[in-house]
């Protein structure tokens, strides 16, 4: 199985930065996409980043030229860059990893615990 735990979130003024980190562990073959998701109170959970296991990242609307997903594939480890933030980026962040636990299964999703992001006015 495949455990993610998020960490890096926090309360922030509007324009401020953090930078939220997502590790994998556990015992899998292989990870292929890692994504973060976000739910505010009142909403759908929706799709913030994401990232290919080659590198290729593709983002929503509403934070292109803000946020930054990157990755470590030798520490199994997401980040999310998140700069000049504004207060409806508050909301409840989720890793989400697409893992193989073994070599010929098939990709699962696995979700982290979600780390609160509140940025204020």
């Amino acid at each position: 199985q495949v455990q993610l735990v998020e960490s890096g979130g926090g309360l922030v003024q509007a324009g401020g930065s953090l930078r939220l980190s997502c590790a994998a562990s556990g015992r899998f073959f292989r990870i292929n996409v890692m994504d973060w998701y976000r739910q505010a109170p009142g909403k759908q959970r929706e799709l913030v980043a994401g990232i290919t296991s080659g590198g290729s990242p593709n983002y929503a609307d509403s934070v292109k030229g803000r946020f930054t997903i990157s990755r470590d594939n030798a520490k199994n480890t997401v980040y999310l860059q998140m700069n000049n933030l504004k207060p409806e980026d508050t909301a409840v962040y989720y890793c989400n990893a697409q893992a193989a636990v073994v070599l010929g299964s098939g990709y699962r999703d696995y979700w982290g615990q979600g780390t609160q992001v509140t940025v204020s006015s």
